[in-house]
Parts: structure tokens; C-alpha cells; sequence
């Protein structure tokens, strides 16, 4: 554990560096710095040697070359229990450097701002900062490396208590953090550049992919399953989600809650979503976000119970009220009033989070789901694919759907999307009325919404996932009352389907899109 007697200060994020180098100051340690961290010490009244003034060799080039220079490199890389490595250094006056203290140029804050430039990018690319990173990460046995400044009280603690000295235990971690820090920077670099490339199929050759663990969890689906939750981190956070009250989420919650939220945030209208297992089982519209949630939870109450519920605007206390009546597990909205909170306090198992308003009335955002296999991983883009005109709709049908069958069609077919297949969903205008889910066999997926509506079905519309290989599907949708039929085509016996629909005086329209949810 040896002395640290040098250290160099290259800091972009000036938090908390001030304070940093008076305490390496009070050890006497000598500091180097660059830049603006030179000119920012040098007014506060510290010592410090500027790394021109040190290398004998200016900045340049804008700034560009600043501690590429093997006064620094050969000072940070340079073993001190190899007697070739002092030689050498002794023969080229290069001087130990023992801590490095660096952060990063804003790429990923950059990049971010709309519009921004591709040169402006590119020159806040770090070269130096990464370089001197790497250099003493590699060497961390003997120097000791710190990138983030959240760090920074830790380490003067610890030099404190041990002569200006760090732990061999501690440098390791610190170079552990090191290369965290650089792949994730690079990683940012090689995303961003990647999607310029216009030429370039959606699908790289190359899939880098970057998270940072948020929480562990509990467990994961099953108490035997080890689980964590992670966020990627080649991206400029968003607002993101924040918990405002509640026990900690587990594996099976934030599933939910994703479907939950990604079906009700692309509303424009007031909205509520039910989610049980993955499926909503309750979807609505109304005038207050309160008379949304009822409609909703009575498309399906006994699924509702311990399920999770999602809404597209702030929760008032009425909707509070109502929530609390029955037991749900997460409830996730843009945000939650005083009075609301105060009455969702008193349930201690009920998980409230907040999202944010910028999620609000937008499509779901573009991404790409992943799935695992057993030697690899299956990649597509995420299904953002929503009809909100029906000029785009083709009438098969004989009989021209009514402008309340097209409103509660368009519906049905917004919420079939987020429905696993085989998907079926029972509908009227701003109410889901029943909902098949996950059945091998489309007819059995509208049998069931049959039996699972909890209200009257005749007068409904239905939307269908897929195509209807067989009109036996149809058969089952006229005898529970159904008046018309959303649905993509492409069976090749459509025009069978298209007959049973006419036979039944029943309107159909395709979408001519599908939307398999497995």
C-alpha cells in the first residue's frame, strides 16, 4: 500500500473537485491538473502544477493534445517493483504519478440535445481522459484511479486514516469501476455513430449492449430465481420512474407494469389499463380518470384483484378512492396529487410509482425486444404499430361498419396489441368488454372472452390478432352477439370468412398488420 506523493486532476463535471484537492493539499501531495480544473484550482488559492508547465510541452492543437505525453503515460504506467521500469524512468526524468482523478467530456449529454451536429459530437469525444483512465486502471497496484466524483470523500478518508496511502483492495475496485466507465463511453460512441450510418441494416454485425443494475430484486418470477432489475446506459437518461410509497417492486411487478403503462400512455383520451400475468384484463376510456378506472376494472373485477393498474393522467383522490376499494399490487400514472397520496398511504403493500409527463400521449417509444435462447439471443424492433384512421381500414364486408362499431373497432385493435396470442378482444367504444388471451386456437381465444366478459357482449365489436384460418371463429363471435370484426386477413380463406360475415349481416374490416404478442 504505498504512499501517494502525485496525483493529476483532468476533471470535466467540476463537482466536488475543489474540495478533493484541498484534501490532498492537507496530505502534501503534489497536484497536476489540466484546463479549466487548473485555472478553477489555481482561484480557490491550491497548489497546483499546470501539465504543460510539468511535460515542458504545450497544449495543442484546440486542445486536442493536452496529456498525451510520456512525462504522464510513462509516470501512471511505470511499475515500481520492476528495476527496468525506475531505470528507465529515472534515465527520462519521469516521475511517478500515483492518483488519477479524471471524468469524462459530455458525450452522452451531447448527443442527446435534438439536432445536434455530427462535429460537435465528435469533439466531445474524450481521448486523453479515457487514455490516462486505462493507463492507471492497468497499473492500479500502483496507482489509484477515481472517475466518479461521488467517490471522491471516500478516498480522502480513507488517505486520512493511512498516510495518504489507498488500499490495494480499494485500487482494485477503482480499476474495476475504470473500465465499467470506458466500455459504457465507448459503447455510447459506437450506438450513436452506428445509427448515422444510413446504409447500415437495423440489425448491426456487431450488438453491444451496456446496462447498469438499478436494484436486485426479491426474486424473479419464481422464489428459486435470482433476479435484478438494470437500465441501459447508452442513452441519456430519461425521467424515468420513480416509487413514491410502497414495498420494493419485484421481477413479476415490472413486467406488469410495462405492459400496463406502454398500452395506456399512447392514449389521448383519459385512460385506464388493468394488467394481470402480463395481459390486460381490464382497458378503458372516460370523462374522469376515475370513471376510466371503473369502467376498466368491471371489463373483468375478479382479474383485477392484485393486479396492476396504469393511468395517463395525475391521480385525484376520487380515483384514489376507488383504487384502494379492492387490492391491486403497483399502480404507475405521470403523477399523483397530495390528497391521493395521503389516501394510498394507508395501504402499505400498494406500490405507487410515478413516470413522468414527457411518456404522455406519445407512441411507445421505439426499442428492440430481446429474447434468450439456449446459444444466442432473437432481436426485433419493438411493435409501435398503431391505426388511429380508419380511411386505412379496407371494408370487406357488404354491410359498412357503423361509426360506433369503427370507434370501438379502433379500440379493440389498440388494445388486441398488447393481448398475448391468440389474441381476441370484446369491445365498445372506450371499453374493453372481454378478453382471450394465450389460446393455441383462435376460436377457443373467443370462446373465452366470451366467458370471461362480466357484461352483456351483443352489440360489441371484436378484434383479432391474426388472420381467421376457419369461420368457426366467426361462428362463435355472431352466437355471443358480436356486430363487427377487426382483424389483419391474409388466410387463404378469407373469402370463406368474408361469406360468413355477409351470411350473419356482420361488418368486417382488415388492417392488412398483425400484431402476435408471444
Amino acid at each position: 500500500m504505498g504512499q501517494i506523493k502525485r496525483a493529476i486532476l483532468s476533471t470535466y463535471n467540476k463537482e466536488g473537485v475543489v474540495d478533493f484537492a484541498k484534501g490532498l493539499q492537507a496530505l502534501g501531495i503534489e497536484i497536476l491538473s489540466t484546463g479549466g480544473t487548473y485555472r478553477l484550482l489555481s482561484e480557490k488559492r491550491i497548489r497546483v502544477k499546470e501539465v504543460s508547465e510539468y511535460t515542458g510541452f504545450p497544449e495543442m492543437l484546440g486542445g486536442r493534445v493536452k496529456t498525451l505525453h510520456p512525462k504522464i503515460h510513462g509516470g501512471i504506467l511505470g511499475r515500481r517493483d520492476d528495476p527496468a521500469h525506475v531505470e528507465a524512468m529515472r534515465q527520462y526524468d519521469i516521475g511517478p504519478i500515483d492518483l488519477v482523478v479524471v471524468n469524462l467530456y459530455p458525450f452522452k449529454e451531447t448527443i442527446a440535445r435534438p439536432n445536434v451536429a455530427l462535429e460537435e459530437a465528435i469533439e466531445q469525444i474524450d481521448i486523453g481522459g479515457p487514455t490516462m483512465l486505462r493507463s492507471a486502471a492497468k497499473n492500479y497496484k500502483d496507482v489509484a484511479v477515481v472517475v466518479d466524483p461521488k467517490d471522491y470523500a471516500t478516498i480522502i478518508e480513507e488517505m486520512q486514516k493511512h498516510d495518504g496511502s489507498v488500499s490495494d483492495e480499494t485500487r482494485f475496485l477503482l480499476a474495476k469501476k475504470v473500465f465499467e466507465c470506458t466500455s459504457d463511453y465507448d459503447n455510447a460512441i459506437f450506438s450513436y455513430l452506428s445509427a448515422l450510418n444510413k446504409k447500415e441494416e437495423t440489425f448491426p454485425d456487431t450488438l453491444t449492449l451496456q446496462f447498469k443494475k438499478v436494484q436486485a430484486l426479491r426474486y424473479g418470477e419464481n422464489p428459486h430465481q435470482a433476479a435484478a432489475f438494470y437500465r441501459i446506459t447508452a442513452q441519456q437518461p430519461t425521467e424515468g420512474f420513480k416509487q413514491l410509497w410502497g414495498k420494493e417492486m419485484s421481477y413479476n411487478n415490472f413486467l406488469d407494469m410495462d405492459a400496463a403503462f406502454e398500452l395506456v400512455r399512447g392514449f389521448n383520451e383519459t385512460a385506464a389499463v388493468i394488467v394481470k400475468h402480463n395481459n390486460p384484463c381490464g382497458v378503458a376510456t372516460g370523462e374522469s380518470l376515475a370513471d376510466a378506472y371503473r369502467k376498466a376494472r368491471a371489463t373483468d373485477p375478479i382479474s383485477a384483484f392484485g393486479g396492476v393498474t396504469a393511468f395517463n393522467r395525475t391521480i385525484d383522490a376520487e380515483t384514489a378512492e376507488e383504487i384502494t376499494s379492492t387490492f391491486m399490487e403497483v399502480v404507475i400514472a405521470p403523477a399523483v396529487d397530495d390528497a391521493a397520496v395521503a389516501i394510498f398511504e394507508k395501504k402499505k403493500g400498494l406500490r405507487i410509482i410515478v413516470a413522468g409527463q414527457s411518456y404522455i400521449g406519445k407512441p411507445e417509444r421505439k426499442r428492440f425486444d430481446l429474447r434468450p435462447l439456449t446459444d444466442g439471443v432473437l432481436i426485433q424492433e419493438h411493435d409501435i404499430q398503431i391505426i388511429s384512421n380508419p380511411e386505412v381500414l379496407k371494408i370487406v364486408s357488404r354491410r359498412t361498419p357503423s361509426k360506433e362499431e369503427m370507434s370501438a373497432m379502433l379500440f379493440a385493435w389498440r388494445v388486441c396489441k398488447s393481448v398475448k396470442s391468440n389474441a381476441i378482444v370484446f369491445a365498445k367504444p372506450g371499453q374493453a368488454v372481454g378478453i382471450g388471451a394465450g389460446q393455441m386456437s383462435r376460436v377457443d381465444s373467443v370462446k373465452l372472452a366470451t366467458m370471461k366478459a362480466q357484461m352483456p357482449v351483443a352489440g360489441c365489436v371484436m378484434a383479432s390478432d391474426a388472420f381467421f384460418p376457419f369461420r368457426d371463429g366467426i361462428d362463435a363471435a355472431k352466437e355471443a352477439g358480436i356486430t363487427a370484426v377487426i382483424q389483419p386477413g391474409g388466410s387463404i380463406r378469407d373469402n370463406e370468412i368474408i361469406d360468413a360475415v355477409n351470411e350473419m349481416d356482420m361488418a368486417m374490416v382488415l388492417t392488412g398488420m398483425r400484431h402476435f404478442k408471444h
